[in-house]
């Protein structure tokens, strides 16, 4: 049943250009699948039924998962079964009429301006590893890129003779903009920063590790924790933080939404509006101050 697993992986990878982000969630969701259909003595595929699949629902219902995950393991689940009648292992798709539960829709957590500021002037830039932390965050604040995409950034992405960097997902790319501060903390990285770490000239990573590896995911977000409690910042962060900060701080100041959506690179403008949220309360204020028959 693994191996049906990994099949349906490669395909997503080489005909649909999953990100590995969702490549390794919907593999971890179908592997911890197969392990619960084996206790229930189900030894394919083709032996699956709805009733085993809400079986297994019900299951992660008991284990307090957020509505989130129940929603992505729903989502790999009918994946596989429409892999699998596609490539004509099943006739019949077990999990056709399994439903997702519904998701409230927060607007994200975002920090304020001077919260920013705050958290940008933590890095000690007298120290390469400042340097670094320094030329990360002002980018990521700078293009609102994700993180995924400013860890897989390589040197020759940047420009900075006309001021923008390139950021690849799978095979598609896009141009952002990078403004005077952020510019000038990378090149202060590259001058001052990065030879510190890397020690092999081929590396082409933008931002390493202390061991001249690429940064991870997890590596970047330690580092955000630490700047965010020495910043004294009491909000729920997480690594997107920045990004969601970026869309909402471009709004306010007056960009249009269009140009929004093609910085962060959403498949649909619906995905921006939800930035637009947070921008109301401004606006209602400037209105109620501003309009004479308010």
């Amino acid at each position: 049943m693994e191996k049906v697993i990994s099949d349906m992986i490669a395909y997503l990878h080489d005909r649909k250009h999953t990100s590995k982000n969702t490549e390794i969630s919907y593999e971890r969701d179908l592997q911890k699948l197969v392990r619960y259909l084996e206790e229930q003595k189900v030894q394919s595929w083709k032996e699956v039924t709805t009733l085993d699949l809400q079986g297994y629902l019900g299951l992660l219902k008991t284990e307090n998962l957020a509505t989130s995950t129940i929603s992505r393991n729903i989502a790999s689940i009918r994946c596989l079964f429409q892999y699998l009648q596609k490539e004509r292992w099943i006739e019949e798709d077990p999990s056709e009429t399994l439903k997702p539960p519904t998701i409230e829709k927060k607007p994200p957590e975002i920090l304020t301006v001077q919260e920013v500021d705050r958290l940008l002037k933590q890095p000690n830039t007298d120290t390469a590893k400042g340097i670094r932390d320094a030329a990360m965050l002002e980018l990521l604040y700078a293009t609102g890129m994700r993180v995924s995409e400013l860890i897989h950034l390589q040197v020759s992405d940047l420009n900075f003779q006309f001021g923008y960097v390139v950021c690849h997902d799978t095979e598609k790319e896009r141009i952002i903009p990078i403004g005077n501060v952020s510019r000038s903390a990378l090149v202060r990285y590259m001058d001052h920063g990065r030879a510190f770490f890397v020690k092999n000239r081929s590396e082409k990573a933008l931002f390493t590790n202390c061991s001249g590896r690429s940064m991870s995911r997890q590596g970047f977000w330690k580092v955000l924790k630490g700047y965010v409690y020495d910043a004294g910042i009491q909000k729920d962060i997480t690594p997107h933080t920045l990004r969601h900060s970026f869309a909402v701080h471009m709004l306010q100041n007056g960009a249009d939404i269009k140009s929004v959506q093609e910085m962060l690179e959403h498949s649909d403008i619906y995905s921006t509006q939800i930035y637009l949220g947070q921008n109301m309360a401004k606006m209602r204020d400037v209105y109620m101050k501003a309009h004479p028959r308010h």
